[in-house]
């Protein structure tokens, strides 16, 4: 497994670490930054407890913050350093192999964490402006893997304690007298695209009972997930949020909408059948219908549905779109 890999991992993973080499990871961190070690370090259950502890003054004098100095600094004196010995060029490239697909992976996850927290701790202007302020406080453990895989956290490095903790714990505070460590998440689920996604639960759970709901990336209730288990095509049009009556179109599924709507097909060639479902306050949405020539294992062939444009007319030419070609040039041997 490549360095890469482990990180990959490590960003990605669930349930309880090993607390005892995550505080000596703290320890080590405030050392290696030339810090006294706090006097105390302290565990929550998810950065909305965490937060709402250094909230409510429930840890004591904490003193200052010191990320600044513990993370901040270490991490640009590093990457100063990785690019003064590569040269802009191949500190690009380096950063291309090793920590820039880890960040788009990652950064959506914790957009939505903080997303989520300010959302649950605060409700007026000024607690949300507290609440974004102690999340800048934050030391992002496994969410910070992307840049923790492109520089070295081996024993000795500047960085070598901040890549310990972020191998077993979430999100943590470090300050002058306390360090604040967040366990990571029980649930952790993601779509091809690495966005939060789930259709029947959480998409990210915490043991404290903290957790998001989410379908493709976007930020759904509880209730609104409860619902589409009773989905009807009359219920998706009477839908005014067009970006909700999406997401149930997409759990219902297209076929199904248009087979139980009495919807009559736009289109029809050798290439497939174009289908259109007209939403008020929204464009339409375009589908083509295909049929795989292939035969399955068990002798059925395929059905498969595409989304095209708004504007398309013809079903040859939403096939041709899903190719990147205009329709007078696709020129299919089979239809697949």
């Amino acid at each position: 497994m490549t360095e890469h890999d482990v990180w990959r991992s490590i960003s990605a993973q669930t349930g309880a670490g090993d607390r005892a080499a995550a505080e000596a990871g703290v320890r080590a961190a405030y050392r290696l930054a030339g810090l006294r070690e706090p006097a105390r370090i302290v565990w929550a259950g998810s950065p909305l407890t965490a937060v709402r502890m250094l909230s409510d003054g429930e840890l004591g004098e904490r003193g200052a913050s010191v990320r600044e100095a513990l993370r901040s600094g270490p991490w640009a004196a590093e990457r100063a350093r990785v690019h003064a010995e590569l040269g802009t060029k191949a500190f690009n490239d380096h950063w291309q192999t090793t920590g820039a697909d880890l960040w788009e992976l990652t950064r959506t996850v914790v957009d939505r964490i903080r997303a989520g927290v300010i959302e649950a701790a605060a409700s007026k202007p000024k607690e949300r402006t507290r609440v974004r302020l102690l999340l800048l406080d934050a030391v992002l453990g496994q969410h910070d893997a992307a840049w923790l895989c492109a520089f070295d956290t081996a024993a000795g490095s500047p960085l070598a304690g901040l890549a310990a903790v972020a191998r077993e714990a979430g999100w943590w505070w470090p300050y002058e007298n306390i360090a604040l460590i967040s366990e990571r998440p029980t649930e952790l689920h993601r779509d091809e695209a690495g966005r939060l996604d789930r259709g029947d639960g959480p998409a990210l759970a915490y043991t404290d009972g903290f957790e998001l709901y989410a379908w493709r990336g976007m930020a759904v209730s509880a209730e609104f997930l409860d619902s589409l288990r009773g989905l009807t095509p009359e219920r998706i049009r009477a839908e005014e949020n067009a970006e909700l009556r999406r997401i149930m179109l997409e759990y219902y599924g297209y076929d199904r909408y248009l087979d139980e709507s009495g919807a009559r097909p736009l289109h029809r060639d050798e290439t497939g059948v174009l289908w259109r479902i007209a939403l008020d306050g929204d464009e339409d949405v375009v589908m083509v219908e295909v049929v795989n020539s292939t035969p399955e294992p068990d002798g059925t062939h395929r059905t498969y549905w595409l989304r095209v444009p708004p504007t398309t007319r013809t079903a040859r030419e939403g096939v041709a779109w899903t190719f990147g070609l205009a329709a007078e040039v696709y020129e299919p041997v089979r239809q697949t």
